[in-house]
């Protein structure tokens, strides 16, 4: 008996310390948690062009030294899909800090789907995205950032698919996909359990998906809102309204929504007390674009329902610095 469990217990034994390995989220001493948010990076094979896009990750991590980075969607955009994807990923993993990613609308289109995709993303250290079986998509994840003390959840970080081209053209419907009802329900159910973990209480949240919700050109309309940053393009959002934002409105727990896709916007807003954020488009000269690349700083404070953001640009400057929701508030 114990030479056939022998054998188990040296594989065992073997996969402990990769386990053991597996990144946390946590505040640091100063309560402080930094995200940067990479977007819309659109990687050629081997292009050239695609130089800026690697030049912009090294120069902004390198000066933030993030606690996470978080990449929203429309990573690569030309084949071997695979490949590239592992080159770009092992890249930002070279950086020795964990990092998530949401899938954008242009991934899946290079010769591998979103689910062959994903297998190759979480074979890579420092990776932390994992994803929600039985619902829509790929990636759909929550990721709890730990109290300085390492005690408790004291912030959640949502990860959408938000898909890629709508299914409902039969019906009429054109455009761009909307989030799933299967996501919503996953969604309010999560943030519910983190609730009753913490005191029955709303645990501050932060979500981030590629494709604009249609409140972020509902917001960027109006005039009773405050706006900062760069709007020089239309909202590309779904026709459909899938009624996330709805929700995470009853749940009381999402400070903010971060967004890519639209390369040149990159604008927040706060829509009814939820601030509605895009990425720094982080590309290069592969797609279209008419603004210096960078990225979306994002930093919370342990138990405190605040968002300091700021844009990191490649060359070192930053732009648009506010603190949310006290600057985005009208007098």
């Amino acid at each position: 008996m114990i030479k056939r469990l022998l054998p188990l217990l040296l594989l065992l034994a073997a996969l402990t310390p990769t386990l053991a390995q597996q990144p946390e989220l946590r505040f640091g001493a100063s309560r402080k948690f930094k995200i940067v948010q990479l977007t819309d990076l659109h990687i050629k094979w081997q292009d050239h062009r695609s130089d800026s896009a690697f030049a912009c990750i090294r120069n902004v991590v390198e000066a933030e030294k993030p606690d996470l980075i978080m990449l929203t969607g429309d990573i690569i955009y030309s084949s071997p899909a695979t490949d590239n994807m592992r080159s770009v990923l092992q890249f930002v993993s070279s950086f020795k800090i964990p990092f998530a990613l949401t899938f954008g609308n242009h991934d899946h289109e290079q010769g591998a789907n979103n689910a062959e995709l994903l297998q190759v993303v979480q074979g890579i250290p420092y990776c932390i995205v994992s994803t929600q079986r039985g619902i829509s998509g790929e990636g759909n994840c929550a990721l709890s950032v730990k109290s300085a003390d390492g005690v408790r959840d004291a912030a959640a970080l949502y990860c959408f698919d938000s898909q890629a081209y709508t299914q409902l053209k039969p019906q009429g419907v054109d455009g761009y996909d909307h989030i799933r009802l299967d996501q919503l329900q996953w969604y309010i159910n999560t943030s519910k359990r983190y609730a009753r973990r913490n005191d029955h209480k709303p645990l501050p949240s932060l979500a981030f998906f590629h494709i604009p919700l249609p409140e972020f050109a509902e917001a960027a309309a109006s005039q009773n809102t405050t706006l900062y940053g760069i709007h020089n393009e239309k909202v590309c959002a779904p026709a459909l309204n899938s009624g996330l934002f709805a929700a995470m409105m009853e749940q009381g727990d999402v400070m903010g929504i971060f967004v890519g896709h639209d390369h040149d916007n990159d604008f927040a807003v706060n829509w009814y007390s939820i601030l509605l954020a895009y990425g720094r488009f982080s590309g290069g000269n592969t797609v279209y674009n008419h603004l210096s690349n960078g990225a979306r700083v994002i930093e919370l404070t342990e138990d405190k329902r605040t968002i300091h953001t700021w844009i990191r640009l490649r060359d070192g400057k930053v732009e648009q610095e506010t603190v949310f929701p006290t600057d985005y508030t009208k007098k």
